[in-house]
């Protein structure tokens, strides 16, 4: 089994997850922020949709930034169009080409295999947990993630 299959679980219960989450946005609060140094929900929703894409973009070198999701459904097509080449992606990558070390930026160098998971499968559990915090202060029931939520027992 290659590298790219053994992470086929763990990113499908990530974006499991993920769709849980997106699937609680209320649409009519896309333009609120919880601060002024905050990105509004809608913001953060659609970064949140698009970082599976990166998962296609380290894979194959390159990618287009999509347009942003005006509406709920418009979010959660861009987030299962994401999944749908992320998995590709890594169905079809070689464990030659993830542990081959790149350069990231500013003399840093890492495996594609880390990339994965620093910059795409963190970086998207991060902003996840951003968008929980929105949640609460919306009062918007939170989803299960790894357990059971306060709002679901």
């Amino acid at each position: 089994m290659t590298i790219g299959e053994n992470l086929l679980p763990e990113f499908d219960a990530e974006m499991t997850n993920t769709r849980r989450i997106l699937e609680r946005v209320p649409e009519d609060r896309f333009d609120w922020a919880p601060h002024n140094k905050s990105a509004t929900l809608g913001k953060l929703a659609n970064h949140v949709a698009t970082l599976p894409m990166f998962v296609a973009v380290i894979v194959h070198g390159h990618g287009k930034r999509p347009a942003e999701a005006k509406s709920k459904d418009e979010l959660l097509r861009l987030l299962d169009a994401n999944i749908a080449s992320g998995r590709t992606a890594l169905a079809e990558v070689t464990d030659e080409y993830l542990l081959a070390v790149v350069p990231v930026g500013r003399g840093v160098t890492m495996q594609r295999a880390a990339m994965l998971r620093t910059r795409v499968l963190s970086h998207l559990i991060h902003h996840r947990a951003q968008l929980t915090v929105y949640l609460r202060l919306l009062e918007v029931a939170v989803p299960r993630m790894y357990g059971p939520s306060a709002d679901e027992q």
